[in-house]
């Protein structure tokens, strides 16, 4: 897998003390359910466990069994599932916590207590001695009973680092096999983290693990610091969910370091982006179109530069490929589109086009986007079909000039059209039922003059929903000698695509007679 990132990682890359591989602690079942507005029944529950397990996360931390019965029978059906992930369960330092958790028969209990004076005197009302006591006596009880251990200083990034080191080391010797540092309400900075980690590694000897939030968005940066600073897991959630602002992003997180450090996770990249939009839809919880790495706009180009850029070389604009990650790259047709990108999706439709149609097209399309509107791609396959249907600019003898309609209540729809027939101009005004019945009659006025062209057949059709929706017009018209002729325009203004098939219809007659003689 190809990877085209900055040409100073590696100056600093050869700096940092990286480890060749990092343990991937999936919490969306736990920390990722708590954020508002999610609640999953436990069928949900087994099946996004079920998904993590096979987009390779190594811990599935499924859940906080003394909540509910729901979740504790939730957690232990998962356990029981048979995955690959090693499944943990979140327990406080309680010895009824970590009955309940165990009753789950889960692998690894992860249990926790608040260690910052805030917590210690506001919430707990605990002394630092008392906090230390019940930490260990936690980490024993649960070793005790045969599983493994993860313990967690709530509150890590606001608490003194010296007691901090004091907690950690009382509960590695209890037989804590694993530390979390939790930056609980996202306080740290990135150039922080990695220093409390060189820091922590230095009097704790057993594996290093990280739990970042998001309240300043540095989730993921501190993640990644925290790596740089030597530590050996992380906590994400799938999509960043999570309490508040949420944790760190799973695919964020792994993309970073593979492709930023070269660190490797057991992670099946290529599941990523299906892995989170089964996530959304089961929580119900959207991902932002520019969400990295799984947004729909992630490999998604419209500016002309980038997309000419990307479909001469890909990685002019894309760091890493979308099918790494299981996405799929997307020319977006906008106003700053260029003709590469519109020549390059007509030609994967099979639609050729000439120089001067591809410039037409591009300017409709440009227009369009002024006005606000989101062109589609059925958009510009019948702006295409329209602009490749139309006779020839040198071969047009009538062109439109002008164009005006009045309609409103208590008024009658009246149209005025100007056309140009060779070197003459024709002005008529004419009524109609409604202001395309109006414009097409005036139109039809003007062509008595110079040959009876009678319109046989008028059908419109919005391609797509909403009120700015492009409407194609479809119309037959027959002339004196009985040749019939099918036109089609697009356009989000009705009345001018209706005039636009009608003109179109009307030089065909033309050319058609000019041809005979």
């Amino acid at each position: 897998m190809e990877v085209y990132v900055s040409n100073f990682m590696e100056y600093i890359k050869n700096k940092l003390d990286l480890p060749e591989s990092v343990i991937i602690f999936d919490t969306t079942l736990r920390d990722g359910e708590q954020m508002p507005g999610v609640a999953l029944k436990k069928e949900d529950k087994l099946r996004v466990a079920k998904q993590l397990d096979k987009v390779g996360v190594d811990v599935i931390e499924a859940g906080f069994p003394i909540t509910s019965k729901g979740e504790m029978s939730a957690v232990k059906d998962i356990a029981n599932e048979g995955l690959n992930a090693k499944i943990c369960a979140l327990a406080r330092a309680l010895k009824k916590d970590i009955d309940v958790a165990l009753s789950c028969e889960v692998d690894w209990i992860h249990t926790f207590i608040g260690t910052s004076e805030l917590h210690l005197k506001y919430k707990l009302k605990k002394t630092q001695d008392d906090a230390v006591e019940m930490a260990v006596s936690a980490v024993e009880y649960a070793k005790e009973h045969g599983v493994k251990v993860e313990f967690s200083a709530e509150d890590a990034t606001r608490t003194d680092i010296d007691f901090l080191k004091r907690i950690y080391s009382a509960t590695v010797d209890a037989g804590a096999d694993k530390i979390n540092v939790p930056d609980t309400v996202g306080v740290i900075a990135p150039v922080a983290m990695r220093y409390l980690i060189k820091e922590l590694k230095k009097d704790v000897k057993v594996p290093i693990s990280v739990h970042c939030h998001n309240d300043f968005g540095q989730a993921v940066a501190n993640s990644v610091a925290a790596v740089e600073g030597g530590a050996k897991q992380v906590h994400v959630t799938v999509n960043g969910l999570g309490e508040r602002a949420g944790n760190a992003a799973l695919e964020s997180v792994v993309t970073s370091l593979y492709a930023l450090y070269g660190v490797k996770t057991n992670i099946q990249m290529k599941y990523l982006v299906e892995t989170s939009r089964f996530v959304s839809r089961v929580t119900g919880i959207p991902v932002l179109p520019n969400t990295p790495i799984v947004g729909a706009n992630a490999f998604a180009h419209e500016s002309g530069i980038h997309a000419h850029g990307v479909l001469v070389r890909a990685a002019t604009y894309e760091p890493i490929t979308p099918e790494m990650v299981g996405h799929r790259r997307e020319l977006v047709i906008g106003k700053h589109t260029g003709m590469h990108s519109i020549k390059a999706k007509l030609e994967a439709w099979g639609i050729p086009v000439n120089d001067e149609q591809l410039a037409e097209i591009t300017n409709r399309v440009k227009e369009l986007g002024d006005l606000g509107k989101k062109i589609t791609d059925s958009d510009l396959e019948v702006i295409a079909e329209a602009v490749i249907g139309k006779v020839a600019k040198e071969s047009r003898v009538a062109q439109l000039k002008q164009l005006t309609v009045v309609t409103g209540t208590n008024v009658t729809p009246t149209a005025s059209v100007k056309i140009k027939l060779k070197d003459r101009e024709i002005i008529k005004a004419e009524t109609g039922v409604g202001p395309v019945d109006a414009a097409i009659n005036a139109i039809r006025a003007i062509s008595k003059e110079f040959g009876n062209i009678e319109l046989i057949e008028y059908r419109i059709e919005a391609v797509t929903g909403g009120t700015d929706a492009i409407a194609e017009v479809i119309i037959k018209v027959r002339d004196e000698d009985g040749n019939i002729y099918t036109t089609r325009a697009a356009s989000a203004d009705i009345v001018h695509a209706s005039v636009e098939a009608l003109m179109e219809g009307i030089n065909m007659a033309f050319l058609k007679r000019s041809q005979k003689r």
